[in-house]
Formats: C-alpha cells, structure tokens, sequence
C-alpha cells in the first residue's frame, strides 16, 4: 500500500526527485491561485516593514505542495528554512534546540504539525508569540525557570488534519491557507514543467492525459511522468505521445478516471458481491482481504471525492456512476 503509485504520500525514495522539482519562487509555482495571491501580498508587506512574516499554517490533503510553498516563502522572503516534523521533535529540548540556532527572519517548517506532542506545544505558546524560551532547568525545590530570548523568525506549520490541531495552537497563525486539489490544466503545466526538468519531450495531449489521472494531485502527476519516461526510453524513441502515455498507463493499471487495481476490486466487489450495497465497512474489508481502517483512510475518500460510492447509515453504496464506469446495469433499471 505504502508503494502504491496513486498514492498521494510521499514514498521515501521520491524525496531527492521532488527536491530536484520543486520550484523556487512564487511566479514559478503553479495552481493554488488565491493562496499565491495572499502570500505575495502578505510577504511584500512584511519585507516593505523590514518584520518576519507572520506565522502560516498550510492545510489540506497531502501531495499538493506544502513542504514547496515552506520553501519558496523562505526565497521570496530571502532567508533560509529550517526542516523538520512533528513525530521527529520528542522533548522539549529538542526544540529548544532548533529554535536557538535560527537567525533573524528564518523560516522553521514543521510538517505534520497537528503530532507534535502537547508538552512542546506548551513550549512554542511562548517561541511564536514573544519569540522567548522558558526552560526549566534543575529538577524539585532547586528546579528555576530561565527565559532565553530568540530572534524573529516565521513558523510554517503544514497539516492534513487541520481539525487535529489544538485551538490555542492553531489561533497563534496569523496566516491560514488552504490547498486544494488542482484543477486538469494546471496539472498539465506541472507535467510539462517536470519534462523539462527531465530534458524529455512531451506532447501536450499526452501532458493532459497524465494529468487527467492524476487525481488533483501534483506529486501523484509527477510519479506518473517519471513511470511514463522509462516506459518511453525502453519502448518507444524517448518521446512521449497521446498513444504511448494510454499503453504505458494500461500497463500500470490506471486507468481514465484515475483508478488503480485496488480501486477497481473495491468497487466490483461491491457491485458484483452485494448488488451495489449497502453493505458494511467491515464486511468489504473481508471480502477484498483489506483492513477496515485502510479502506477507509486510504482508499475511499478519492471514490467518495469522484462519486463512486456513497456513506449511509446501513453502509456503502455504489453509485449509478459507477456502474456506468465499470459497464454494469444498475438493478434498480432491470
């Protein structure tokens, strides 16, 4: 699963390809327009005040660009960006440590923000808002408290469950900013961009049709065109076209609508098995041999996204497009 070439995690050997693609400034960015637009505003301001930008939470499903944008906000602003993650940071001291080693105005990126344990949050309240340190030092009746002050820099906090996120956390950003899924056009920008990075010749139909698999979601675009390459300079003469992209998707098993293998025993089961539904969660997960957490989590919400299948109160349904989808009459129609 963890594998899986539709998946919008990243996996960990992608992680120099997608540095390698990443871009370095706002112009070069493409999709996310609103966002684009408020940053723009909001760092020319912050640099006009000679100030640290405010703080910034970025949200929204994985796969679209946090980790990037953390990145050009530190370029556009002309200082650089520390990296890390919420499971990565343990102890207090942990933090303390990264914290003091910033310079004025640098930017801290903190990915998965929502698993930082609630100790360290106690211990950014201070960091974010008076840019300061409490550290306890000692333990019992000799334990005192010191405060170490800390230069201005700029928390990007970046989410997947912006709900997960502890108020008092979450009320200290000044700046919030939903990512949403890219629409086929800019997903297509992004592929030809990509091709160029990878000196590979890309028609502009063939750079829609990965994108129109993509599912909204750059880094699931890029994996493809990264697939497609190989397929292009071992099969055909290195170019990639309309005909070789639909033969090399085939092979991999994606298809038009953006589903893989996994999708489709999904949704068959539920077809063929159980008439369409309703049935229960765990009643599929028994069917396909999957477990019922990682239907839920991983598979069904792009079938949910797409229409597919629906949630009720007595199960899973298939829905008449996907019967349409997979060629099967509906019952309800017979």
């Amino acid at each position: 699963m963890t594998d899986r070439i539709l998946s919008s995690e990243s996996h960990d050997y992608e992680e120099q390809l997608e540095l390698s693609l990443r871009p370095q400034k706002l112009a070069q960015y493409i999709g996310q327009p609103r966002v684009k637009e408020n940053l723009k505003i909001f760092i020319e301001a912050a640099k006009l005040r000679e100030e640290s930008l405010d703080h910034v939470l970025l949200y929204g499903p994985p796969g679209l660009g946090k980790t990037t944008l953390a990145a050009v906000i530190a370029n556009e602003m002309g200082v650089h960006v520390k990296m890390t993650s919420g499971p990565a940071i343990e102890r207090p001291g942990d933090l303390a440590a990264i914290l003091s080693s910033l310079e004025p105005g640098d930017v801290l990126f903190i990915d998965e923000i929502h698993r930082l344990p609630r100790a360290i949050e106690e211990v950014l309240y201070p960091a974010m808002e008076d840019f300061c340190l409490d550290i306890v030092i000692g333990k019992g009746p000799e334990a005192r408290s010191v405060r170490l002050d800390l230069p201005p820099f700029t928390l990007v906090g970046a989410t997947t469950r912006v709900g997960a996120l502890s108020a008092p956390l979450r009320d200290r950003f000044g700046v919030h900013s939903r990512l949403e899924y890219y629409d086929e056009q800019s997903l297509a920008d992004i592929v030809i961009r990509s091709g160029k990075l990878f000196d590979v010749n890309i028609d502009d139909q063939a750079a829609f049709e990965m994108a129109r698999r993509s599912r909204g979601t750059p880094r699931i675009a890029n994996r493809l065109l990264k697939r497609v390459r190989d397929y292009a300079q071992v099969i055909g003469d290195g170019r990639i076209t309309m005909s070789l992209v639909k033969q090399a998707l085939e092979l991999l098993q994606v298809d038009p609508r953006g589903l893989d293998h996994i999708d489709h025993k999904l949704v068959r089961a539920l077809i063929e098995r159980f008439g369409g539904g309703p049935v229960g969660l765990d009643t599929i997960a028994a069917s396909i041999g999957e477990e019922r957490v990682t239907i839920e989590d991983v598979y069904e919400p792009y079938l949910l996204q797409i229409g597919f299948i629906q949630r009720t109160p007595r199960g899973r349904v298939a829905t008449d497009i996907a019967f349409t989808h997979f060629g099967y009459e509906h019952p309800a129609q017979n």
